[in-house]
């Protein structure tokens, strides 16, 4: 055996770097793809809010060159290939815990500095700051290594479900913890549609926010949200700073899919056309949670999740008068949306954004702070269709899960939908799967999607 490794090893090597070769000539073909745009007409809606914007929106091009800087500097070592399985599971679950303890300080910090109480916050925070500093430079220091081992074990998943060649992942898993910027959506008032997005800068505080869409929703007679976003798939994909090991995994395997869609009917509709971003979103968020949930149990089996467990039967009957049922967010937010289609459907436009508004305020009181809940929150949230909710009766989503469940593996699952892009399409491809038995392993899978 060890004699066959001599012979084998030598012509990994040399099919490895032909891939690192690939990865770049990859990279590079993407980028021309990310920023050959072309401009749209000078009055059109895209222009003239462009103008509106002037000043506020994120700068890729800068983003981009930096990172790629990054990437290509860590890859001139790959340290992590020295590590021992060990070794990296240490050196991941450290960082993580690193960036959480960062993040408990800094809203220490902000807590410190929106107490009207403290007279001089600068003075009180002097040592925290300090402190912050220190562990934001070990952040630095540490987080190349730590997205390159994600990247790998994130591949190495991805490879065993089919989605390589020659024992390499394609494309390339390649991410990066980013400050994201904030997105602009726009629908129109009378439907839910997403007609319009704009990836701003970072950090914007809520006032300008605020101000910047009610200049818009005034000057084009449209409702808009600035809302933040967990991912976005450029190139590396950009990831939201976190400390969760099963978010961080099931964002960047999220985010590869839109990668491996993007060249295919499926993905290069994405921007053109509503029914293709809900499937595309929806296929992103499935095999996010079943790549996610692989990486964790086999790197991670510590802090995996349990499954979800099966609802309970009800009961018989009893005296006893039943417990008050507890405020469902999914369930809560998709009779929101059904009852606000129902009104735009009946040209009612300022009873639904006055119910959106009333709804907010009970979303609010049980503890999720929806800053504004209009017709382009459910243009946005509803393109994200593998869980009921914002969707409301979009039948979309459930179209979509149902051929996952019908698929025979998570490969078979993508690619029977890479070359969908309406309902139309997404119900023939249905209609072609036979329905699966049913099994105790179809049974689960329906329970967790």
């Amino acid at each position: 055996m060890r004699r066959l490794h001599r012979i084998v090893d030598p012509v990994e090597h040399v099919l490895q770097r032909l891939f690192q070769h690939w990865k770049l000539a990859t990279l590079i073909v993407v980028l021309l793809m990310v920023f050959s745009v072309d401009n749209p007409p000078p009055m059109s809606m895209e222009a003239r809010v462009g103008r509106e914007l002037t000043g506020t929106q994120f700068d890729f091009v800068t983003w981009e060159i930096r990172a790629v800087w990054r990437k290509m500097t860590h890859s001139l070592l790959s340290a992590q290939r020295l590590m021992a399985e060990e070794t990296r599971h240490s050196f991941l679950v450290d960082h993580l815990s690193l960036v959480g303890e960062t993040q408990q300080l800094e809203a220490q910090i902000e807590r410190i500095y929106a107490d009207p109480e403290v007279e001089d916050a600068d003075a009180a925070t002097v040592e925290l700051r300090a402190q912050r500093e220190k562990q934001r430079a070990a952040i630095r220091a540490r987080q190349p290594l730590a997205e390159a081992i994600l990247e790998e074990q994130v591949a190495e998943i991805l490879v065993e479900e089919g989605f390589g060649v020659l024992s390499q992942e394609l494309p390339p898993v390649k991410m990066h913890f980013t400050p994201l910027p904030q997105l602009l959506v726009i629908s129109p008032r009378d439907h839910i549609e997403r007609i319009y997005q704009r990836n701003l800068t970072h950090g914007l505080s809520t006032a300008e926010r605020d101000a910047i869409e009610a200049q818009i929703d005034t000057t084009f007679d449209v409702s808009s949200l600035i809302t933040g976003i967990g991912g976005l798939s450029a190139y590396p994909s950009m990831l939201l700073e976190s400390s969760s090991i099963n978010w961080a995994t099931e964002v960047t395997a999220h985010e590869w899919t839109h990668h491996y869609l993007a060249p295919r009917p499926l993905g290069r509709n994405y921007l053109s056309s509503g029914e293709a971003r809900t499937i595309n979103e929806t296929v992103a968020s499935i095999v996010g949670r079943e790549i996610g949930r692989k990486v964790v149990a086999r790197y991670y089996p510590e802090h995996l999740p349990p499954e979800p467990e099966p609802e309970p039967q009800p009961e018989a009957p009893t005296e006893e008068p039943p417990e008050p049922p507890s405020f469902d967010f999914r369930m809560e937010m998709r009779q929101t949306r059904v009852h606000v289609d129902d009104l735009l459907a009946e040209g009612k436009v300022e009873e639904a954004e006055a119910y959106m508004e009333q709804r907010r305020k009970v979303f609010v009181e049980h503890g999720y702070a929806i800053r504004k809940l209009n017709q382009a929150y459910f243009a946005f949230h509803g393109a994200y269709a593998d869980q009921p909710g914002a969707a409301g009766e979009d039948p979309i989503g459930p179209a979509v899960r149902e051929v996952f469940t019908r698929s025979p593996d998570l490969r078979t699952f993508v690619n029977s939908l890479a070359g969908v892009t309406t309902l139309e399409d997404l119900e023939t491809v249905l209609d072609e799967l036979q329905e699966p038995p049913p099994d105790a392993e179809s049974a689960k899978v329906a329970l967790r999607y």
